[in-house]
């Protein structure tokens, strides 16, 4: 859901053409024989729900789970994690975070620390899709403070 409500953003505020987002996973739960498996339904229904999806831009009918990779963290300027289990994976996959790339999103918000609501165990995807959102405005807050967009 990150991915695409990242998307959103930038792409509303006409800024799409600074950002390279993708979305990976920690763990190969949801890829089977070297394929990804598609968005959640109930996460692509939440998606759809606040009207994400609807470009090309932040289409994800073809999106498919894949790994981070060691070679995300030399690519990427921000790895950034729902929860403080993603970031010890990430670690165990792209080696020690000497650039202090690797952080958790709602460290962009006033719950530094806190993690995304999972709804995997919850069921709820809209307090995910409110958590996802917070920390994104927050992220993008952040980039602005520093200039970088």
């Amino acid at each position: 859901m990150s991915e695409f409500i990242l998307k959103d953003m930038v792409e509303k505020r006409g800024i799409k053409d600074k950002f390279d987002i993708a979305s990976a996973a920690t763990s190969t739960e949801e890829i089977w024989n070297g394929k990804g498996n598609s968005i959640y339904p109930p996460a692509q229904t939440e998606l759809k729900k606040h009207g994400i999806g609807k470009t090309a831009y932040t289409n994800f009918s073809s999106k498919r789970a894949r790994q981070v990779t060691k070679q995300d963290y030399n690519y990427y300027d921000y790895l950034l994690c729902a929860d403080s289990s993603n970031i010890r994976n990430t670690i165990r996959i792209t080696g020690p975070d000497t650039d202090n790339k690797i952080k958790l999103l709602l460290d962009y918000t006033d719950r530094k620390g806190s993690s995304i609501a999972d709804p995997w165990y919850s069921g709820n995807f809209v307090d995910t899709y409110r958590d996802v959102v917070e920390g994104c405005e927050g992220f993008l807050a952040y980039l602005e403070s520093q200039h970088i967009i």
